[in-house]
């Protein structure tokens, strides 16, 4: 079924190809679940994959939490500060960065970086007949290129998701310390007080869901390219932009479902 997508494709242009593209997607993510539910990995891809995603992405993905932890750290202690509120900013830091910031933000560097990456590589390889090539060799290119992709990005997008929250509490905690003299454990005292286990559980969740949406509609965009070169860039560019449209429509009802109503955190934390 997905083959017939990707045939039917030069067909449509504009929004009507978009569209069509975002089925085949979509359609792409069932076969996912279905080869998986069979057993059907190829683990030696797999590894490549995740050598990929993760180590790979970790420098960049580090450096922007630590970066955002500062300037949230920057704009709320401020304000704080002069509300008497000087105790909060570490836990205030620590809610943003668990429910929103560090998933998010990780997930969209990752859709720039990793998401280009898999559209150029397979868009390439579907140019350039190396597809067809698989199916003569009687390999399922789900199996072999999107499968390995998809778990890659599951599993390393919430390590990195979790990794990017210490770095950015870190650099809050820097900043909190350094610039407006809130002691560490003041600091560290109002994060254990705000943060409740749920909110460390959202984190990688939402890296989870992240992973999955950069993987397929990257893989995607990449096996339903047409039209050369040009073609390649095209989907590439077009992949990034679904993705963090995915990312963050998702993360709307992500949140709804994990903190729909009212909360508690910041009065059980004073």
């Amino acid at each position: 079924m997905f083959e017939a997508f990707v045939k039917g494709a030069p067909t449509f242009t504009g929004l009507g190809r978009w569209s069509r593209r975002l089925l085949a997607a979509l359609l792409l993510g069932g076969q996912v679940i279905v080869h998986l539910l069979a057993g059907k990995i190829h683990r030696r891809n797999t590894l490549e994959q995740m050598a990929l995603v993760g180590p790979a992405s970790l420098l960049i993905a580090l450096i922007t939490a630590g970066f955002v932890g500062m300037v949230f750290t920057i704009q709320v202690a401020r304000e704080f500060i002069t509300l008497g509120a000087g105790s909060a900013v570490g836990g205030v830091l620590a809610l943003a960065l668990c429910r929103e910031l560090a998933p998010v933000l990780t997930a969209v560097v990752l859709a720039g970086r990793v998401g280009s990456a898999f559209a150029a590589e397979l868009g390439t390889m579907q140019v350039t007949e190396q597809i067809d090539a698989l199916y003569v060799l009687k390999t399922d290119p789900i199996d072999y290129l999107v499968i390995p992709r998809v778990i890659a990005c599951c599993l390393m997008l919430p390590i990195l998701t979790v990794l990017s929250l210490l770095t950015g509490l870190g650099g809050g905690l820097l900043i909190a310390s350094t610039l407006y003299g809130i002691p560490h454990s003041v600091f560290l005292d109002s994060v254990h007080n705000f943060l409740r286990l749920w909110d460390l559980f959202s984190a990688p969740i939402k890296g989870f869901c992240f992973g999955a949406l950069i993987a397929v509609i990257g893989s995607s965009w990449g096996l339903t390219t047409t039209g050369g070169a040009k073609g390649v860039g095209q989907s590439t560019t077009t992949a990034v932009v679904t993705s963090l449209l995915a990312i963050f429509i998702s993360n709307f009802f992500l949140s709804w479902i994990m903190f729909q109503g009212t909360g508690s955190a910041v009065l059980q934390g004073f």
